[in-house]
C-alpha cells in the first residue's frame, strides 16, 4: 500500500474512526493489525519475516536484561545482532554476491551451479533491520531498557507510517510514546494533515514531474554533456521531494495518530560542505551510522588520518546499505573519500571555511550542490559501463543546440523543485513559518495565510501532478 492511492486514505480514516475510542493496549494492538495489513498489501509474505524479527529481538533484549554474567548477556546480544545481519544479508545482498561469483566462475571457463537464483527483496527491510539493530545494543549498553511488552515492541517494529521507507527510529524516543494512551488532539490532527498534504505535494507535483525528466535523459543510450547533467540535476530535485515527500506523509500520519516521528531533513542542498550536506540529509540514517559504526570505530578520537579511515569505512558501509549494486559502492566510497578531505582541503583554501562573507556562503553552496550530484549520477547510473562512459563525456563535443536543450531541461527541473528547494526555506528564514508554540499560529493572519498555503497546495495536485506515476525511490532500500 502507498501514500499516495485511495487505498491508504480508506485504510487511514477507518483506522482513526476507532483508535482514539480504545486504552492504551488496544491502541497499540489496532497499530500492529494496520502496518501489518499495510506491509502485507501486496506481498504478504513479507509478515513472516517482520514477524520473526520481532519476536526473537524482543526475546534477546529480556534475556540481556535478565542475565546473571556478561558473557550470557553478549550471547544474547551477538545472536541478536547475527540473525539481524544475516536476514539483512540474505534478503539483500545474497544475489548481488551469486551474480557477481557466476561472474567469476563464467570468466574462468566453469559453468556455475544451477541453484544460484535471486531472492526478491522485502520492502523496506533495511529500515526494521536498523531499528532493531540499534535496539539491541541500545539495551545491550543500558541506554535503554528492555520493553516487557510484546505488543508495545512489535508496535516499535512495524508502525506502519515509518515501516518502509524510515526514518530509522530510536527505541527511547519511540517506546515511551507507546507506552501512554494517546488521546485525540485538534492541534496535532491539524498539523498532521499539513505535513500529509505537503508531503503528497512534493511527491506527485514536484519528484513525479522530475522523474519525467530524469528518466527520460537515463533511458539515452548516448546522451550529450549538457543532456545528461540536465537528468542529474532533475534526478537531484526528483530523490529529494521524493524522500521528504515520504518523510512528510509519514510524519503526518504519525501525528493523526498520536505519535512524534523524528524530523528528516533540513535544506540539505543549502549546506556548504559535504560533511554538513550528511548532517541534512536522511539524518536519521546518518545519526545511526555515527552513534553505531563511526564512533565504536574511533571516531574522531585518535587523530585526523584515522578520522579520515573511520569516515571513509562508515560512509562505504552506508552505499551498501543502499543497495547491492557496485554503483551504489562507489557512491558510498565517493562521500566518504569527500567528507574525510574536505577539512584538509579547507585548511588550504580559505573561501571554504565559514568564515567569510555572502560570497564564500554562495560558492560553498554552490560546490557543495555540484559534488553532491555527481554523486547522483554514481547513484543513479546502475551500469558500470554507462557510469563511466558519462563521466568521459566531453563538454565541447556538444553542439550549442545540445546545450539549449539541456538549459532548457535543468532549467524546467529547478522549477518543479522551486517550492521546496527555495520557497520553504526563504519563508522559514523570514519567519513566515512559526512554530506549533508561536503565539501567532492563533492569529487571523496566520490563518488566512496557512488557509491560502493550503488552496496552493490543493490546486496544485489537482491541476499540476504528474500523470505519470511512480513509486517512492526508497522502498528499494
Amino acid at each position: 500500500m502507498i501514500f499516495q492511492s485511495i487505498e491508504y486514505v480508506i485504510f487511514l480514516v477507518s483506522l482513526l474512526a476507532l483508535y482514539f475510542w480504545l486504552p492504551r493496549r488496544e491502541q497499540n494492538l489496532l497499530i500492529i493489525i494496520a502496518s501489518y495489513i499495510f506491509y502485507g498489501w501486496v506481498h504478504p509474505w513479507y509478515l513472516i519475516l517482520i514477524g520473526i524479527t520481532t519476536i526473537f529481538d524482543w526475546g534477546c533484549a529480556i534475556g540481556m536484561e535478565n542475565s546473571s554474567t556478561q558473557a550470557r548477556k553478549k550471547a544474547f546480544f551477538i545472536t541478536s545482532i547475527s540473525v539481524n545481519l544475516l536476514i539483512l544479508g540474505v534478503f539483500k545482498y545474497f544475489g548481488f554476491f551469486a551474480e557477481n561469483f557466476t561472474a567469476v566462475l563464467t570468466s574462468i571457463g566453469l559453468m556455475p551451479s544451477p541453484w544460484i537464483v535471486k531472492i526478491a527483496l522485502p520492502a523496506g527491510i533495511s529500515f526494521f533491520t536498523f531499528q532493531s539493530i540499534s535496539y539491541a545494543v541500545d539495551v545491550y549498553k543500558g541506554r535503554s531498557r528492555a520493553c516487557r511488552s510484546i505488543i508495545d515492541y512489535a508496535t516499535f517494529v512495524s508502525f506502519f507510517p515509518q515501516l518502509v521507507a524510515g526514518p530509522i527510529e530510536r527505541a527511547g524516543h519511540m517506546l515511551p510514546q507507546y507506552a501512554q494512551r494517546r488521546g485525540l488532539n485538534l492541534e496535532g490532527m491539524r498539523t498532521g494533515l499539513l505535513l500529509l498534504l505537503w508531503g503528497l505535494f512534493q511527491k506527485v507535483v514536484i519528484a513525479d514531474s522530475a522523474a519525467l525528466i530524469a528518466d527520460k535523459v537515463f533511458s539515452l543510450g548516448d546522451p550529450s554533456f549538457p543532456i545528461l547533467w540536465s537528468g542529474v540535476l532533475a534526478f537531484g530535485v526528483q530523490i529529494y521531494a521524493d524522500f521528504s515527500g515520504y518523510t512528510d506523509m509519514a510524519r503526518g500520519s504519525a501525528r493523526l495518530l498520536g505519535i512524534e516521528l523524528c524530523k528528516n531533513f533540513n535544506h540539505p542542498y543549502l549546506a556548504q560542505s559535504p560533511g554538513a550536506f550528511w548532517r541534512r540529509w536522511h539524518m536519521s540514517l546518518s545519526t545511526w551510522f555515527r552513534d553505531y559504526v563511526y564512533i565504536p570505530l574511533g571516531g574522531s578520537r585518535h587523530g585526523e588520518g584515522k578520522m579520515a579511515r573511520n569516515l571513509i569505512i562508515t560512509f562505504f558501509l552506508s552505499g551498501m546499505w543502499h543497495g547491492a549494486s557496485w554503483n551504489y559502492v562507489i557512491w558510498g566510497t565517493y562521500h566518504g573519500v569527500l567528507v574525510a578531505l574536505w577539512p584538509f582541503l579547507a585548511k588550504r583554501v580559505p573561501v571554504l571555511t565559514e568564515k567569510t562573507g555572502a560570497f564564500g556562503i554562495i560558492l560553498r553552496v554552490g560546490v557543495t550542490c555540484m559534488l553532491m550530484h555527481l554523486g547522483w549520477l554514481m547513484f543513479r547510473e546502475h551500469s558500470l559501463a554507462m557510469l563511466a562512459h558519462d563521466l568521459a563525456l566531453n563538454p565541447f563535443a556538444a553542439p550549442v543546440s545540445e546545450w539549449r536543450m539541456g538549459a532548457a531541461l535543468g532549467i524546467e527541473a529547478l522549477l518543479y523543485g522551486l517550492p521546496l528547494l527555495v520557497l520553504l526555506p526563504l519563508l522559514q528564514r523570514l519567519g513566515a513559518l512559526p512554530q506549533p508554540e508561536d503565539p501567532r499560529i492563533t492569529s487571523w493572519k496566520w490563518t488566512a495565510l496557512q488557509g491560502l498555503a493550503v488552496a496552493a497546495c490543493v490546486y496544485g495536485i489537482a491541476s499540476m501532478r504528474c500523470d505519470v506515476g511512480s513509486d517512492f525511490i526508497y522502498f528499494q532500500f
